[in-house]
This record gives C-alpha cells, sequence and structure tokens, in this order.
C-alpha cells in the first residue's frame, strides 16, 4: 500500500505538539497583525511616491521572515494547515490501515476527530475512545 505521507502521528503524539501548534499560531496571529498595521502606514505614504526604507520597512521584513520560519515548523512536521485564519489542521495519521487525517482547529481543547485524505471539515468522524 503506497502512503501518501512519510510522517504519521498517533493521537498521542498529535496531542503532545498541540502546545507547540498553539504557539505557533499565536506568534503568526501576532505577526500578521503587526504586518498589516505596519502596511496600512506604509501604503499612504507609498501612493504619494514617497521612497520607503527604515526601522518599519526593515521590521516588516523581519516579520514576514518570522511567519514563513513558523509556517516552515508545520512544513517539516508535514502538518496540513486547511485554513490558516481558524488555525484548522490535519496530522496524517493511520487509522485501522488506513492513511487519514487527525483534524483539529485552534478554538478546540483537544482533537476529537478525524477525516479522510480526501474529504475535510465538514465530513469530520469522532474520534472512538
Amino acid at each position: 500500500m503506497s502512503m501518501l505521507f512519510t510522517q504519521h502521528y498517533t493521537l498521542g503524539e498529535a496531542r503532545a505538539l498541540l502546545p507547540h501548534v498553539r504557539c505557533w499560531f499565536s506568534e503568526i496571529d501576532a505577526l500578521t497583525n503587526r504586518i498589516r498595521e505596519s502596511e496600512l502606514s506604509l501604503s499612504p505614504r507609498l501612493k504619494m511616491g514617497e521612497d520607503l526604507g527604515g526601522h518599519i520597512v526593515n521590521s516588516q521584513f523581519h516579520d514576514m521572515q518570522r511567519v514563513h520560519a513558523v509556517l516552515g515548523e508545520f512544513h517539516q512536521r508535514e502538518i496540513q494547515i486547511k485554513d490558516l485564519n481558524r488555525g484548522l489542521i490535519d496530522f496524517p495519521a493511520l487509522l485501522d490501515d488506513r492513511e487519514v487525517f487527525l483534524c483539529w482547529e485552534k478554538t478546540e481543547g483537544d482533537i476529537t476527530h478525524w477525516h479522510s485524505l480526501e474529504s475535510g471539515f465538514s465530513d469530520r468522524q469522532p474520534l472512538l475512545k
């Protein structure tokens, strides 16, 4: 049987990563808010043809670079980000010898659902305890 993912998480392994995942999402949220704020600050100046640089622009690039690095944390672990704003992710897993996703959203306290690789959030099934 050929697998799409090289990394498969047990429920315990995925749950153990949740504190890190929550921190990553918090950091991304804070960084994207700062990026938006600096964009609002810089946009009128750009429209007036001002040549920009300095601390605000450097900070914005640093924040974008950090967002990219945090997204790399998900990528290197093969954790699928399905909706960045909602904090919706899928952990590749094996359930009854078939590849599935353990599904979690940042508003949820725990991982309690799964779905097939072909389906999504709306087709989630509860994990049997």
